[in-house]
């Protein structure tokens, strides 16, 4: 991972544009490409990043407010899309790289691990005709929860959080950009995702949707067998 703290301007144009004014900011370049851009308040949502695969190009630009002098141009690209990041630089105040090894992933709380365990054996409460074909299965950036296969026989990655939030659906399409490179998986059509948990926010549902990830909410009592029909009320 190299990390820079620098004074810098940073223009997003793609679906949507997106301007943050000259200010010291930290930028982080992870190594499956992502590029992020850090306040030093928002909690740990960056202000703006671009998800992998990508590619970053540094150069030397002239600066807008003063044509005499020279700026180092960060231009960000997206691979299958035509977003781009463009972020301009007037001063490094810190610029080092650290190689942070393979991430061991994340330990799941108890309720989230059960509700994984639960549904790798019940896979078709997700969707009809869903069946597993592994759990925690590896990929470069960590391992995805549910590794299924669909009735008509293509991959699904499923993800699973007690609290569905954005983060988590970037986590996924993070998977499903990796995955559908693979043309083991691929043979028959693109992985799909499924994007599991017992509460989705309606702005991860959103975001899931917009980049075709199914979403699907979990009862978790149901699946523990706690769930008593008698005692509904409709």
């Amino acid at each position: 991972m190299r990390i820079v703290v620098a004074t810098c301007q940073v223009d997003y144009a793609g679906r949507l544009t997106a301007h943050l004014p000259m200010a010291t900011r930290v930028l982080m370049i992870k190594s499956d490409g992502s590029v992020l851009v850090h306040s030093d308040g928002g909690s740990y949502k960056p202000l703006n990043w671009m998800s992998p695969p990508c590619t970053l190009r540094e150069g030397v630009t002239t600066d807008p407010a003063d044509e005499s002098r020279e700026m180092v141009e960060w231009t960000v690209s997206a691979a299958k899309s035509d977003d781009t990041l463009r972020i301009l630089i007037e001063e490094i105040l810190h610029d080092s790289s650290h190689d942070l090894g393979i991430d061991p992933g994340l330990q799941k709380d108890g309720v989230e691990k059960h509700l994984q365990e639960l549904l790798a054996e019940h896979p078709a409460t997700l969707a009809d005709g869903l069946s597993l074909v592994r759990r925690e299965f590896p990929t470069a950036i960590g391992p995805v929860d549910l590794m299924c296969r669909d009735e008509d026989g293509l991959s699904v990655a499923v993800e699973i959080k007690r609290r569905g939030e954005i983060d988590g659906v970037e986590q996924l399409t993070r998977y499903l950009e990796l995955l559908n490179r693979d043309p083991a998986l691929t043979r028959k059509g693109a992985v799909r995702g499924i994007f599991a948990a017992q509460e989705i926010k309606p702005q991860a549902r959103v975001l899931a949707t917009d980049r075709g990830i199914a979403c699907a909410t979990v009862d978790y009592d149901a699946l523990r067998g706690m769930d008593d029909a008698e005692a509904r009320l409709f």
